[in-house]
């Protein structure tokens, strides 16, 4: 709707950008419904996201980073992480290296609710991947990078742009 569609090139250009958009929000109501369900508020939701996508990459999670990753002040992400654990969607942990350190981890039980909940949706998810041949699938997930990165850029913009932002030390 918003961009030309002269070519073939800027056909998909526009039905991309739609199609990203659509699953956008469609994510977001499949979250949300998750949610609503375990009794989580949608910023409860976020940082289970961020605790699960720190994991995934080996990478616990600290405290501090998942406040900078929301945008929250250090109170708010302490009475955040003791909601989550008093509902055992997370633990706390000591680093092994540096037992200053705390990390955060997604809790058995909650871990447990989450499978159990997006199981269905990964089954899908796995059959529309069998559709796709490795190459297919490396410019896909190449694409999907790049666009997750331009997104999170715009993000952290928009917010270093709003005045009334809680500002958080970067150092």
């Amino acid at each position: 709707m918003y961009r030309r569609r002269d070519t073939r090139r800027e056909q998909l250009v526009a039905e991309i950008t739609n199609n990203l958009r659509r699953y956008a929000v469609d994510a977001q109501h499949v979250g949300h419904a998750f949610a609503n369900l375990h009794g989580l508020n949608p910023t409860d939701l976020n940082a289970l996201l961020a605790v699960m996508d720190a994991e995934i990459l080996g990478d616990p999670i600290t405290p501090g980073r998942l406040g900078e990753q929301l945008n929250l002040s250090s109170g708010s992400v302490t009475a955040l992480i003791d909601r989550l654990e008093r509902a055992g969607h997370i633990r706390r942990d000591r680093d092994t290296a540096d037992r200053r350190k705390v990390l955060l981890h997604y809790a058995d039980q909650g871990a447990a609710l989450a499978m159990e909940f997006f199981q269905p949706l990964g089954v899908r998810t796995d059959s529309v991947m069998a559709e796709f041949d490795e190459d297919e699938l490396e410019t896909v997930h190449r694409f999907m990078a790049r666009m997750s990165d331009s997104l999170r850029a715009h993000r952290d913009a928009v917010r270093a742009a709003r005045p009334d932002s809680p500002r958080r030390p970067t150092g």
